[in-house]
């Protein structure tokens, strides 16, 4: 199972609901990762996308505690173990982890490979992808060239996962 996120310095993810930046390369990175996969996020992530409606030619599995809650044609999960029976009938290697924050720091420990793309710069936020660089099961594996759109500097980087929780 892999996480995927665009962070700014400080790991954040988001403020108010919204992205900190939209950088076009970044989001045909996402759509490259994640199209044909499985993506799991928060009922709250979901309702930020257009219309609030499941990205497209994705299978996504959204998280709420909401019993009636209807995500157009989203698979709904509402705790752990419905969600990891879920997910033990698809390939590992095909679910991303999409967010939003309280999804990534409950479900990063069983990744094993984050996709992040590491902006640099400091944005307000009130959201945050728990901070790789100070866990030590963490290792960055890869980092790509620095690249830019129009001031925003950022690179792509692949973590590896030393310990692996199963479900």
């Amino acid at each position: 199972m892999k996480c995927i996120a665009a962070v700014d310095n400080n790991w954040a993810i988001g403020n108010k609901g919204k992205l900190l930046v939209s950088i076009p390369n970044d989001q045909k990175m996402f759509r490259n990762e994640t199209t044909g996969k499985v993506i799991v996020l928060g009922r709250k992530t979901l309702e930020t996308f257009p219309n609030g409606l499941p990205l497209k030619n994705r299978t996504n599995v959204i998280l709420t505690h909401d019993k009636n809650y209807k995500g157009g044609d989203a698979i709904i999960v509402h705790d752990d173990d419905e969600l990891f029976a879920l997910l033990k009938t698809y390939d590992s290697d095909d679910i991303y982890i999409i967010g939003g924050e309280s999804v990534y720091k409950r479900y990063v420990k069983y990744c094993d490979t984050a996709i992040i793309t590491k902006i640099d710069q400091t944005y307000e936020s009130d959201a945050y992808f728990p901070d790789l660089d100070k866990d030590d099961d963490w290792t960055m594996t890869a980092e790509s060239e620095e690249f830019t759109y129009f001031s925003v500097e950022y690179t792509f980087r692949e973590y590896k996962n030393k310990n692996v929780s199963t479900f």
